[in-house]
Formats: structure tokens, C-alpha cells, sequence
């Protein structure tokens, strides 16, 4: 409650108890009992009633989130032409008073659930694409009235903005921008262009009648069950198609894999066979200038604690000679050390 309105409600509380004064007067006097009015106690209700409810009448409060249209019939316009800001203010008491505005934000919500939107039931807007289709837009819109231009708003509108205004000019401008674009292009890649340029058209038009378009919101799309069917039905497809083009793609990558491993094998088979091949050439190379590599190889061999071996005799024939008897420790110290002219790996074969 603001101050003028206090001050009004205590002249009315001052008329009321001149009023009850009155009539207990005039009770006591029909039942023939004495007594006497004060004129004084009269006039000073009287007075302090209606001065309180004429300086009532002239304060006016504002809140920050508010702006005052004067109403005036000391005006030829009828009206101030500049709206009452926050705070106190002074007008004539019962020639002018004040139309209250809201400037905070304010939204109209346009959807197909009944509880969400200002209209009961479904009051999304249905709209037709370029190819034909039929499309639902459950949207918002922000707004707030131009705290410049609320008197010009209270003369267009008088308050009926929002029902006559706000919600007619969105609907119809979702409806025609709709018409423009492909319901492929607003189910995909156009989606935020078709808000933007709904939001811009919006804000020119409110601007023109003393609102502020905040922001607009275009909250779902929803198609037809035989289009959202057929979207449905594409996106599997689509699916289907990028999975066997993952699998060929990973297919590819493992015969690369294993071509790569196949080169592998058969580059260290190349690269073994050409390193035996150089071995036994040097090993080749190194029996023929030192022929008795051979057989000092072949004792090395022999474990180290054998010391006699015996070999099968020389003769042929049932009566042939004994076998002999050597002495390797003495046939390792006579035998000649063969020159190293080179170095390499022996390879015996076992059959």
C-alpha cells in the first residue's frame, strides 16, 4: 500500500466515524434521551476526512518496475503526454488519475500442452513449409512494454496488448516465415535462421507500438505422424549406411594390417636367407684356406671331460685291424692351431 492510498483509507476511516457519530445522535434522541451534537467533533471529522482523501487522491507512488499514464481531464489531449517515473508524484486530486504499467519482462508462451501456455488447450501454430507439409511450433515470446513510449502503448492498446497484439503478430509471423523454407530446412540446417529472422520481424513490429521484444523462442517443432514416420525410417537408413561404412572401413584397415604384417614376415625371411647365405660363404671361404678348420672345429665339439675316443680299425674283413686308441688331450696339444683368416658361424648338420 503506497501513501496516498494511506492516506485515503484514513479520510474514509475519519467520513466513516462522522457518519456513526451522527447516527448515535440521532438514536439517543428518538428514544427521548439528552443529547447534544458537537459541532466541533463534526467539523473536524468532516474537514480531516476529506482533506486526508483529497491529498490521497493526490499522491501517487510508482514502483521501479512500474510507469504512470495520467489520465487528465484538465488536458485537451485527455492525457500527460510524458508517463509518471518511480517515486512520488503529485497530481489534481479527482480531475486526473493513473493508469499503472509494467516495463519487467513478461512472456506469452504459445503451446500444445494446455497447462503450460496462456490459452487453455493446444494453441500451438500449425503452419505449412514451402513443399507442403504441415508443422507445429510451440513458441515464446519475451517481451516488455518501452517505458518511453507507455503512454503511446496505453493509447493504441489500453492494456489489451498482449491478447490483441502480442499473440496475433507472432502466430502470423511464424505462420508466413514458415511458408518460406522446406520442412527439411527447418528440421535441420535452416532451424536457427527461421528463428532469427522471426525475432527480427517481431522486434521492428513491437517497436512500432511501444514494446520491447526481449528474446523469442521457438521451444519445439513437431510433424505430422506420416512425416515424423518417414524422418523416423531415413535416420535408420542413415544409420544402417554409416555402421556398414564404419565396417568397411575397419575391414580395409585390418587387410592393411595384415598386408604390412605379410611384407614384415617376408622382408626378415629376405633379409635371414641373404645373412645364411654370406655365412656360408665365409664359412666356405675360410675351410678352403685353413683345411683343417674342420677338425678342430668337430674336437671342440667334444665335451670337455672326454679324454680317449676310440676309432673303428682301418682293415677290411672279418679279421681286420684293432680299432684305435687317441688320445685327445695329446691330439689337442700336437694338433696345429689353424690361422683365424676369418670369423664365422659353423653350421653342422645332424641327419
Amino acid at each position: 500500500m503506497d501513501l496516498g492510498s494511506t492516506f485515503g483509507l484514513i479520510g474514509w476511516g475519519l467520513i466513516g466515524l462522522l457518519i456513526l457519530y451522527v447516527l448515535f445522535i440521532a438514536s439517543q434522541r428518538a428514544q427521548r434521551r439528552e443529547a447534544k451534537l458537537s459541532v466541533t467533533l463534526v467539523l473536524v471529522l468532516l474537514v480531516g476526512g476529506l482533506a486526508l482523501n483529497t491529498l490521497g487522491a493526490g499522491l501517487v507512488f510508482i514502483q521501479p518496475q512500474e510507469r504512470g499514464v495520467v489520465i487528465s481531464a484538465l488536458s485537451g489531449s485527455g492525457y500527460r503526454p510524458a508517463a509518471l517515473g518511480p517515486g512520488l508524484h503529485w497530481i489534481v486530486p479527482y480531475a486526473e488519475n493513473v493508469v499503472r504499467y509494467s516495463i519487467s519482462n513478461q512472456t506469452y508462451t504459445m503451446v500444445a500442452k494446455s497447462a503450460e501456455g496462456k490459452v487453455q488447450g493446444d494453441d500451438s501454430v500449425s503452419a505449412r513449409t514451402a513443399d507442403g507439409q504441415l508443422v507445429y511450433f510451440d513458441a515464446s515470446v519475451i517481451y516488455a512494454a518501452n517505458p518511453d513510449k507507455v503512454v503511446k502503448l496505453h493509447i493504441q492498446w489500453q492494456g489489451r496488448y498482449e491478447e490483441e497484439f502480442v499473440r496475433p503478430r507472432a502466430r502470423s509471423l511464424i505462420y508466413n516465415r514458415a511458408a518460406q523454407f522446406t520442412v527439411e530446412q527447418i528440421y535441420g540446417s535452416k532451424r536457427i535462421e527461421l528463428q532469427q529472422a522471426i525475432q527480427d520481424e517481431i522486434r521492428q513490429d513491437f517497436e512500432v507500438q511501444g514494446l520491447t521484444l526481449v528474446q523469442f523462442l521457438l521451444r519445439n517443432i513437431s510433424f505430422s505422424p506420416e512425416y515424423a514416420t518417414a524422418v523416423e525410417q531415413k535416420q535408420i537408413a542413415q544409420q544402417n549406411a554409416e555402421r556398414a561404412k564404419f565396417l568397411v572401413q575397419q575391414q580395409e584397415q585390418e587387410a592393411a594390417r595384415l598386408r604390412v604384417e605379410a611384407q614384415g614376415i617376408r622382408d626378415a625371411a629376405i633379409t635371414r636367407a641373404e645373412g645364411e647365405s654370406k655365412a656360408l660363404l665365409l664359412v666356405a671361404d675360410a675351410l678352403r684356406n685353413n683345411p683343417d678348420l674342420i677338425q678342430y672345429t668337430y674336437v671342440q665339439k667334444i665335451a670337455p671331460n672326454i679324454s680317449v675316443i676310440v676309432l673303428p680299425g682301418g682293415g677290411g674283413g672279418s679279421g681286420g685291424s684293432a680299432p684305435y686308441i687317441l688320445d685327445l688331450k695329446q691330439l689337442m696339444e700336437s694338433m696345429p692351431r689353424p690361422t683365424a683368416t676369418a670369423t664365422a658361424p659353423v653350421t653342422t648338420t645332424t641327419q
